[in-house]
């Protein structure tokens, strides 16, 4: 009896041996860490999931609860910065945040140059473009487009000391016209613009500089300096300019008009949720009047949201 008990228990303490020594079965695990927490997300940038398991843009924002608006801290009555304030304002900007409003989400905005916003290749570090993009097949590649939100033409000015000798656009042949880089003002007077509509021939030989944003040409001439001849920008700033006092005055007809949409990075796929949500968000608008509102607001009671040339 007693030498049945002791080979029993060598053999349980054999068996145990045997367990001890076989690896443990690993644990499924119950979800995949995620690439980043909601308030960060990872730029939008393709990889090689399988189709249909990336989040879209929009389902991006809507986690993290923040909208990121590339815009012009100094493009009046558009957008700017208001240093007594410390607000933002301009129309740009209160389409913005009512556009973040329908969404659901809160708006922050950023300001790199214009010239980085046109081309496209954002890499994440802002989500939409609501600056007063106009639309045109070259950003067509790099960008995507919402229906247009307000319209808008471009109109020369110059200095108030020469409207004498400049009344009219053949005038500013071999004249200094200041523009805005990258924009369709440049793009006008190099003769490449391509848009819908009539478009009137460019004044010939004229001479362009660029600066970051048009606005700044018209603060050089109310500065005092001579640098530049004439300015071509949208007529709704030049307007604006002049009823503030800018020793500026406007010449000649609008040269073009053109339509001006909200722009996302064709980079950031996929981003057709919130695409469809932005051209949505722009159709309501238009229906219920806000656009009409917010226009009448900045623009002394004009309403720029329906196209008139």
């Amino acid at each position: 009896m007693k030498r049945l008990f002791i080979l029993l228990i060598i053999a349980c303490t054999a068996t145990m041996a045997m367990s001890a020594c076989a690896a443990p079965p690993a644990a499924a695990p119950t979800s995949a860490p995620p690439s980043a927490p909601p308030s960060a997300p990872q730029p939008a940038q393709p990889t090689a999931a399988p189709v249909g398991s990336e989040k879209d843009l929009l389902d991006i924002i809507l986690e993290r609860g923040v909208m990121r608006v590339s815009t012009d801290a100094n493009y009046a009555p558009q957008s700017y910065f208001d240093e007594k304030t410390k607000t933002w304002t301009g129309f740009d900007i209160e389409v913005a945040y009512e556009v973040g409003r329908r969404l659901g989400v809160k708006v922050e905005f950023v300001t790199p140059d214009w010239s980085a916003v046109t081309a496209g290749n954002w890499a994440g570090r802002w989500d939409v473009s609501i600056g007063s993009m106009t639309i045109t097949p070259e950003r067509q590649k790099v960008l995507d487009f919402t229906p247009p939100y307000y319209y808008t033409a471009g109109q020369f000015g110059v200095r108030a000391d020469l409207k004498e000798s400049i009344k009219g656009l053949d005038d500013l042949e071999g004249k200094t016209v200041c523009v805005g880089e990258a924009t369709v003002y440049e793009q006008y007077l190099n003769g490449t613009l391509d848009i819908e509509g009539e478009v009137l021939p460019p004044p010939k030989n004229v001479k362009v500089a660029t600066v970051k944003t048009d606005l700044e040409c018209i603060q050089s001439m109310q500065s005092g300096r001579k640098d530049y001849d004439a300015v071509l920008t949208a007529s709704n700033v030049l307007a604006d300019a002049i009823k503030k006092g800018a020793p500026v005055v406007a010449i000649g007809s609008t040269v073009f008009a053109d339509r001006v949409g909200i722009s996302i990075d064709k980079a950031a796929r996929p981003n057709a949720k919130f695409l469809a949500a932005l051209s949505k968000i722009v159709e309501d608008m238009h229906a219920d009047g806000t656009l009409s509102a917010i226009s009448k607001k900045y623009y002394d009671g004009f309403d720029l949201t329906k196209l008139t040339k």
